[in-house]
């Protein structure tokens, strides 16, 4: 069975940082591009961060640009979130996903994992 399994998230004031962790099982990161989104309260799902198949392109949402870093292990068979300069709209629940690409056409595969919580507050 093919799924994720995202942890690091938590409580942190503005300005703080945090690293996300989404652990893959059931297949390997090689075979896809993995995102990053994340779900606010009474707001639809959006993307934050992809990293492609080969680890050598990445893109960003411009909300998070300049602060978040994605990153993977493929020895871990994990995908991360480094996010710093964390502020208070950044809170959400932090999902991962696999596509077939980081292009904007291609869409989130099988179901969504629990995710992982994340609150900048002071």
């Amino acid at each position: 069975q093919r799924q994720f399994v995202e942890s690091g998230g938590g409580l942190v004031q503005p300005g703080g940082s945090l690293r996300l962790s989404c652990a893959a099982s059931g297949f390997t990161l090689d075979y896809y591009a993995i995102a990053w989104f994340r779900q606010a309260p009474g707001k639809e799902r959006e993307g934050v961060s992809c990293i492609s198949r080969s680890g050598g392109s990445t893109n960003y949402a411009d909300s998070v640009k300049g602060r978040f870093t994605i990153s993977k292990d493929n020895a871990k068979n994990t995908v991360y979130l480094q996010m710093n300069s964390l502020k208070p709209e950044d809170t959400a629940v932090y999902y991962c996903a696999r596509k077939l690409g980081c292009d904007s056409s291609s869409v989130p595969l099988g179901s969504w994992g629990q995710g992982t919580q994340v609150t900048v507050s002071s």
